[in-house]
């Protein structure tokens, strides 16, 4: 029997208070995990993971599926207790319901319609459409829609439902999801090539017909029955909300420990204020003693200035001293006109140098004279 031939059956519409069947062969055997596509149509990367084949179809082992969905549901349980997002993606009819309502019902980001190119690469782009779609519904919300005819107002209500069709599941996404969890790989390759494209880790349901290279964490089983993407979806869900739970209490811990430490600073700053205060008071007891003690001072004071009289009358001595050597002063002065009178002796024989001089210059005009006179007589003789 081949996957198109298995009774498809519809999912039973579950309420929050149902538990959730347990992990094993047989839950996954009733919900038909175990069917694979016809034979002819496999890939054969997907050999490991194949038990054998039954009228011309294969069949999935599922000892392995049941290892992977547990390892596949331990690495998002880790993931989202970190803080990060798992989104959810399965656009074939079979997964649209089963997405839609396992991820509303854990709060969970999901993409259930056309996965439109780019929305993980051009997140910027998706953001602004999403941007716009909640800025349409908060005006039709509180009845501040601008529109100028009934024509206008229709357009922007269809805007609104196509947005909400394609934006719907990850109206609150503010960064790109940490992991994503894929139902059929073979029809959501653009999603698969944005997530390796960005290094974002992959979580897949593989049939018999796609290759298991291609996601890190591979979960063989069939991926078109509904049952059984209901049963698998549910599982990572319950993984997801796990995970939240423990985000939640690591989130409360922490501010518990925040508010234990703020306790424990202000303890610490009520104890150095109170140390404060306390040498505050003993720093005013030191100085209304220092200002008791400050009279006794002043009572020593007049002691010391009776002592100044005593070192003034031991002035005028040295003041006394002082006329004798004014004394002594006017003999030195009484010697200076000494020195002065022969300064005037000194400069009276400096002009006999320049008499003598006069008398040589007579002399050697009367000579002068005298030859000339011969030269005369001479002249006269001839």
């Amino acid at each position: 029997m081949t996957t198109a031939e298995t009774p498809q059956s519809t999912p039973e519409k579950t309420g929050e208070d149902e538990t959730l069947a347990p992990l094993d062969l047989r839950s996954l055997f009733v919900a038909g995990v175990h069917f694979g596509h016809p034979s002819k149509r496999w890939n054969p990367k997907m050999s490991e993971y194949i038990f054998g084949k039954r009228s011309r179809a294969h069949i999935i082992d599922l000892s392995k599926t049941l290892t992977s969905l547990n390892t596949a549901k331990e690495f998002i349980e880790t993931i989202v207790a970190k803080g990060g997002e798992c989104l959810l993606v399965g656009t074939k009819a079979q997964a649209q319901g089963a997405i839609n309502e396992q991820a509303d019902r854990v709060g969970a980001m999901y993409i259930n319609q056309r996965w439109l190119g780019g929305m993980m690469t051009n997140f910027q782009t998706i953001q602004a459409r999403i941007e716009r779609l909640v800025y349409l519904e908060d005006a039709f919300a509180k009845g501040t829609v601008v529109a100028q005819t009934k024509r206008e107002s229709l357009m922007l209500a269809a805007e609104v439902e196509r947005l909400n069709k394609f934006f719907g599941g990850i109206k609150e996404m503010e960064k790109l999801p940490q992991v994503l969890f894929i139902v059929d790989i073979e029809k959501e390759q653009i999603a698969v090539a944005e997530a390796k494209k960005l290094g974002i880790p992959i979580v897949a349901i593989v049939d018999t017909n796609c290759d298991p290279t291609e996601v890190d964490y591979p979960i063989p089983g069939n991926d078109d029955s509904v049952r059984s993407i209901t049963l698998i979806t549910r599982h990572i869900t319950e993984a997801i909300a796990s995970g939240k739970a423990a985000a939640k209490l690591a989130r409360e811990e922490r501010m518990a420990a925040e508010a234990e430490l703020e306790a424990q600073e202000a303890a610490a700053r009520a104890t150095a204020q109170a140390a404060a205060a306390e040498r505050a008071a003993k720093e005013a007891a030191d100085s209304k003693k220092a200002e008791s003690k400050a009279p006794k001072a002043e009572s020593k004071a007049p002691k010391a200035e009776s002592k100044a009289p005593k070192a003034e009358s031991k002035a005028p001595k040295a003041e006394s001293k002082a006329p004798k050597a004014e004394s002594k002063a006017p003999k030195a002065e009484s010697k200076a006109p000494k020195a002065e009178s022969k300064a005037p002796k000194a400069e009276s024989k400096a002009p006999k140098p320049k008499s003598k001089s006069k008398a040589a210059a007579k002399k050697t005009a009367s000579k002068k004279t005298a030859t000339s006179k011969t030269e005369a007589k001479a002249d006269d003789s001839k």
